[in-house]
C-alpha cells in the first residue's frame, strides 16, 4: 500500500486539492481529511493569536514591573507582537471577538512567562491584567512603573 500524498508531501496535497475543488471535482476530494484539516488551520490560528497575546501581555509586564532593565530589544518585541496581532485580525476580523476570552485566558501565562524572565516572584504581579484591550493594542501604550 503506497503512503498517501497528504502524508508524503502536505503542500502537495493542498495545491491538488484546490485544483479539484477549483475544477468541481468534488467527489476526488477526501473530505474528511479537508474538514480535519480546515479545522486544525482555525485552531492554529486561534493559538497563534493567544501566543502572541501571552508574549505581549508578558513585555508589558516586565516594562511595568522592571523599568531599570527597559530596552530597545524589549520595544521591539512588543511593537513586534501588536503588528503581528494587527495582521492577525486584519486578515480575520472574526478573531477581533475572541479577543476577550484569549486574553484572560493567555494573562496566567503571560505572568508565568514574566516570572521565568524577570526572576519576580508570581505575586508581584496582578492577579488581573491590568491592560485593557485598547491599551494591550495601542502601538503607542506603555504602562508607568
Amino acid at each position: 500500500m503506497s503512503t498517501p500524498l497528504y502524508e508524503k508531501d502536505f503542500y502537495q496535497w493542498l495545491e491538488y486539492t484546490t485544483d479539484l475543488v477549483r475544477e468541481g471535482r468534488f467527489e476526488e476530494i477526501d473530505r474528511e481529511l479537508l474538514i480535519d484539516e480546515l479545522e486544525s488551520m482555525g485552531k492554529r490560528d486561534k493559538r497563534e493569536l493567544a501566543n502572541r497575546l501571552i508574549i505581549l501581555m508578558a513585555r508589558l509586564l516586565k516594562w511595568q514591573h522592571q523599568p531599570e532593565a527597559r530596552s530597545s530589544g524589549w520595544i521591539g518585541s512588543i511593537a513586534e507582537q501588536r503588528v503581528q496581532i494587527a495582521g492577525q485580525l486584519e486578515d480575520s476580523p472574526s478573531l477581533r471577538g475572541m479577543l476577550p476570552d484569549a486574553a484572560e485566558k493567555a494573562y496566567p501565562k503571560a505572568i508565568a512567562l514574566a516570572v521565568r524572565e524577570t526572576g519576580l516572584p508570581p505575586d508581584r504581579f496582578p492577579a488581573d491584567c491590568p491592560f485593557s484591550l485598547s491599551q494591550l493594542l495601542d502601538e503607542t501604550f506603555f504602562p508607568e512603573s
